[in-house]
């Protein structure tokens, strides 16, 4: 590699104001719970402004021979795959393949202030690396017996556009990639497609891309898909032009492309689910950072056509967000608070309703969620998976730890959830993105694993 003046000025800048950074304090009460942040009516402090921000990222070791992670009782958990290439989403085919997104995001953020410049070297700790060659595709992992041992590991369908979402409708697969929504012919049993497939609509991408994935989700009918398309920065500071038609659900007819906003005012929304018992659509949304470590809770919500959800204007209803100028206080007397928080930073980026038998009873009916984890608080907040009971369509109860152990006791990362699903036979998939496995949890007595 040639030697950048510019390039090492710039990462010497960084190294300099992230140990900068680590020593502002971080202004945390002690005693804050964050599990007070847990439920329908979440404990929201005052908030915090910085002139720079506190930043914490959990640097990636991986999982080392013996490692899985911890699950919780009756319960146990198995790879089943392992060697991939930044797996982020998951998606079971009606026949039980296993369709399992690997991607890397774009890398177009733009770099105006220092604190873009950490970020970017925080965040290149937080990714582990990779090869973008094998990445930016989707492999088909085939359990026939059910065993949780594949028998065919293909891939399936390669050279994207950074994919995230999978939906398949009769004989018409859909593709979410970051910057558009594409069709492809699919047979039952297929283990590769070569079709170059068409694009049946374009998404927000570039030249700003700040949330890049696309989750993705048809309609119970097969009619109609819906797209989530986060926002384009933190709150607003790249110009509210570079946010027209984001931070947004979209809703996409299928039969000709045309698509509308179904709701907006979601800064990141991931996960997009049916729930089972109502049809109501839900999805989990990462809130906005620099408000402080207890500010702003990320959370889970139905979605209700035309609602507007508060960002950037105010968040958890009419919460103010101080930042943003000119306000809207339209919007916000009409923002929508969401049903269920799931505590601040903890940055959930899957979602799947249990509508499996094979795991234990207690998990019936209610919505795993994948915690990518905090970057931006003194003592990390998420990095497991979490399971919200639902009674009725609506969540009910604290969420319970379902899956652990992806920080080990150094608070280094050996991986980090992103995407669940329930395989067909009931079992809880998880893809671990920097732990590059998609890991397999069912019901029985774990193992011991090596600590």
């Amino acid at each position: 590699m040639t030697f950048s003046p510019i390039r090492a000025g710039l990462s010497g800048l960084a190294a300099l104001l992230l140990s900068s950074a680590a020593a502002l304090p971080v202004l945390a009460a002690e005693d804050f719970d964050p599990m007070s942040q847990v439920g329908p009516n979440p404990v929201l402090p005052e908030p915090q402004q910085y002139l720079f921000p506190p930043m914490k990222i959990a640097k990636v070791v991986g999982w080392k021979e013996g490692e899985k992670p911890t699950v919780a009782p009756g319960l146990k958990v198995e790879a089943l795959a392992t060697g991939l290439e930044h797996p982020r989403s998951i998606y079971v085919l009606p026949n039980g393949d296993v369709l399992v997104v690997e991607s890397q995001g774009p890398g177009v953020e733009p770099v105006k202030r220092p604190k873009e410049v950490v970020m970017g070297l925080v965040m290149g700790m937080a990714t582990g690396g990779g090869d973008s060659s094998k990445s930016n595709r989707i492999t088909l992992l085939r359990d026939a017996d059910g065993d949780g041992k594949p028998e065919t590991r293909s891939v399936f369908l390669e050279h994207l556009s950074s994919p995230f979402g999978v939906a398949l409708v009769g004989s018409d697969l859909y593709v979410a990639n970051t910057d558009s929504l594409m069709h492809y012919p699919y047979k039952d049993g297929d283990t590769k497609i070569t079709d170059p497939g068409k694009p049946l609509t374009e998404l927000p991408g570039g030249p700003i891309d700040h949330h890049w994935t696309k989750s993705l989700v048809a309609s119970p009918d097969g009619s109609l898909l819906y797209v989530g398309v986060g926002s384009n920065s933190n709150i607003t500071e790249n110009g509210m032009q570079a946010e027209k038609n984001r931070a947004a659900i979209w809703e996409v007819d299928r039969a000709n492309g045309r698509w509308r906003i179904f709701a907006d005012g979601l800064r990141n929304p991931n996960g997009l689910s049916f729930e089972p018992t109502t049809g109501a659509l839900w999805a989990v949304v990462n809130e906005r950072d620099e408000l402080g470590p207890d500010l702003v809770p990320d959370y889970m919500t139905s979605v209700k056509d035309g609602g507007f959800y508060g960002w950037p204007y105010s968040y958890y209803g009419q919460h103010i967000d101080p930042r943003v100028q000119p306000q809207r206080p339209d919007l916000v007397a009409k923002a929508i608070v969401p049903d269920y928080a799931l505590s601040s930073h903890v940055a959930p980026l899957g979602m799947a309703f249990n509508t499996g038998e094979s795991l234990p009873a207690k998990y019936k009916g209610g919505a795993f969620v994948g915690e990518h984890g905090s970057w931006d608080r003194d003592k990390f907040n998420g990095y497991k998976v979490v399971f919200v009971p639902f009674k009725d369509g609506k969540p009910e109860g604290k969420a319970e730890d379902v899956v652990t152990g992806f920080l080990d006791g150094n608070e280094a990362a050996r991986g980090r959830p992103v995407g669940v699903a329930i395989d067909k036979t009931g079992a809880l998939l998880i893809a671990d993105d920097v732990g590059n496995t998609v890991w397999r949890v069912t019901a029985g007595q774990q193992t011991a694993a090596v600590k």
